[in-house]
């Protein structure tokens, strides 16, 4: 669905963008391929390994509403990847997160009405069901906007939806390379928040392919989840290093112990499909529209009432072996 099209990422020059891209051209022959993002060195650096002719490198920041009209001149789908996504850093510069995740949402919204494109999709977070911290607050806030953009698309053909996963190993600032930047520096011992922590675990590629198969699954309105494995934090530091002592450091300023993708309190809206799940909107759309049969014709039913899906209580949790090959398919 990628042939001959034209496709925008936000925040393109990041670890998700560059998969994105790397899959694109490897799979499809896109038009244009539009990198938006305020970095230039990372934008130099990434059109070292990405010169194809249909790449296009923009400057600009998702806070600028004109700047993104102009990119997405044209544009067929869009990508919104670009956000503040350190907890700690969020906690401590509120303002900042405020004007990158929820206004820039709004921003890339009005810009992608005006153009007419196609379709959009948000790149969520777990952190953005029951949020506690500012960052989770800020993508549940952006998710609610993107849902109800495709309310106030009117006589638009654009369709909005958002999808929210894990963490993802390997990815920059996330703890596989934290762990072994530590050890390749030679650490003593691991740091560890607290033994009870479990997260979301999924690859790059995995979030890229779950991501291209949801433009063709959407209706306009969802929030996809996809079904992935638990990881215990203790045991990927045993995995990393078995040998290394751990040293318990206390939880982050707005880290939670475990995550939660569809919280109980949205159970009455969500549907389980074979790989993953969808939340209903919350709102009515003018049209309605059967989400439990979605636009690939895969069919979900929904889920019985208080289901959560969290990670401390993921039937399916990575044994220290499995974490370890994981790890090598993620390449770190």
């Amino acid at each position: 669905m990628f042939d001959n099209k034209s496709i925008l990422i936000t925040g393109g020059t990041g670890s998700f963008g560059k998969q994105y891209v790397k899959t694109l051209l490897e799979r499809y022959r896109p038009k244009k391929i539009i990198i938006f993002s305020r970095d230039e060195l990372k934008q130099f650096e990434m059109e070292q390994d990405f010169h194809q002719e249909c790449m296009r490198y923009f400057i600009g920041d998702v806070r600028d509403r004109d700047r993104l009209i102009q990119a997405m001149n044209g544009v067929d789908y869009v990508i919104h990847a670009a956000a503040l996504k350190q907890v700690p850093a969020a906690e401590y510069n509120p303002m900042e997160c405020i004007k990158t995740n929820i206004h820039g949402a709004e921003n890339v919204i009005y810009a992608a009405l005006a153009n007419n494109v196609e379709k959009v999709i948000a790149l969520s977070t777990d952190k953005a069901a029951n949020p506690i911290n500012l960052y989770g607050a800020t993508k549940l806030a952006s998710d609610k906007l993107f849902v109800a953009a495709n309310n106030i698309a009117g006589g638009h053909k654009t369709r909005f939806a958002a999808v929210r996963y894990g963490n993802v190993v390997g990815s920059r600032g996330s703890v596989a390379p934290f762990f072994k930047k530590l050890i390749a520096e030679g650490c003593d011992h691991l740091p560890i928040t607290d033994v009870r922590m479990t997260r979301f675990w999924i690859t790059l590629q995995q979030g890229v392919d779950f991501v291209l198969k949801d433009f063709g699954r959407m209706h306009g309105g969802e929030i996809f989840v996809p079904k992935i494995p638990s990881v215990n934090m203790v045991d990927l530091a045993k995995a990393m290093a078995p040998n290394l002592p751990h040293k318990i450091i206390g939880i982050r300023p707005g880290e939670k112990l475990h995550e939660i993708m569809c919280p109980a309190d949205d159970s009455h809206l969500t549907l389980e499909f074979a790989d993953h799940f969808v939340i209903k909107p919350t709102i009515l759309f003018q049209a309605p529209i059967n989400f439990a049969v979605n636009n690939l014709g895969e069919s979900g039913k929904i889920v019985e009432q208080g289901f959560e899906y969290h990670s401390g209580k993921n039937p399916h949790f990575l044994t220290i072996a499995e974490i370890v090959a994981f790890n090598q398919l993620a390449g770190v």
